[in-house]
């Protein structure tokens, strides 16, 4: 069975695959205060529900945009699993041409979605994901990687206003059935929802201005379907859209990476 992680500043989210297919998944809140004994129980934990043994984890691959959790998740691999996981991480195998600046700053999240999103549907795309911070990426009809933009999260800008407005309570994030309310906590609801539904719309409606190709729009994070059912420009949401493209680059540098 192959492992696929994929850390992140809000989630951690697990995956596990047999003979090619995504056999079960969790997604956990990312802690940077956990110890790695504490990772590897919450793993082990999660797996014993599902009734798989660490012993059947042959091979795993991670990608990690929190830097302090990468060398952790490696130690939980090789002291709990017994194996060396793929990181992906400049250098590593994509088959997509990069044309930003400098690659290296590149989130590695942004890189495995884009290489899923191209091996799946083989045409132009602008990838919507929506984590801390919602990536926009543009993938030319070539399957080269162009660039993209970055917004602040659904979930930091609704912190924010709660955090900064001392008279606003905290709200369940949901999409309110009216854009005009009659009580404060409709109100924030809609603002923070329509609100950030226009925001992806036009975002992705002057990038297609911009790049001339009418690219298929494919929205894949947490918060993917609450701004789907608004939206006027995602055509599909793809929620394991992170997972695939781990398994795609698992299987890229398998050959050419040492496990034990």
């Amino acid at each position: 069975m192959l492992l696929v992680i994929d850390i992140g500043n809000t989630n951690i989210v697990f995956g596990v695959y047999h003979e090619g297919k995504l056999v079960n998944h969790w997604r956990l809140s990312t802690a940077m205060t956990k110890t790695v004994d504490e990772y590897a129980i919450l793993l082990n934990s999660l797996l014993y529900i599902e009734k798989i043994r660490l012993s059947e984890i042959h091979s795993a691959i991670l990608s990690c945009v929190v830097p302090p959790l990468l060398i952790p998740f490696e130690i939980v691999c090789r002291k709990y699993i017994g194996i060396m996981p793929i990181v992906v991480e400049p250098g590593i195998k994509t088959g997509m041409p990069v044309l930003y600046e400098n690659a290296t700053e590149l989130g590695a999240d942004r890189i495995v979605n884009a290489v899923a999103g191209y091996d799946k549907y083989k045409k132009a795309l602008i990838i919507v994901d929506f984590g801390t911070a919602t990536t926009f990426d543009y993938i030319t009809p070539k399957g080269e990687y162009a660039g993209g933009s970055i917004a602040p999260g659904i979930l930091i800008s609704l912190d924010a206003l709660f955090e900064r407005a001392s008279k606003l309570p905290r709200v369940e994030l949901v999409q309110p059935k009216a854009l005009i309310a009659k009580n404060t906590v409709q109100a924030m609801q809609a603002g923070i929802t329509y609100g950030y539904v226009s925001l992806v719309d036009g975002i992705i409606k002057r990038m297609k201005q911009e790049v001339r190709t009418d690219p298929m729009v494919i929205a894949t994070g947490g918060l993917s379907s609450l701004i789907y059912k608004g939206s006027e420009t995602i055509d599909v949401v793809d929620e394991f859209l992170t997972l695939e493209g781990l398994k795609i680059l698992y299987e890229k540098n398998k050959d050419h990476h040492k496990f034990k």
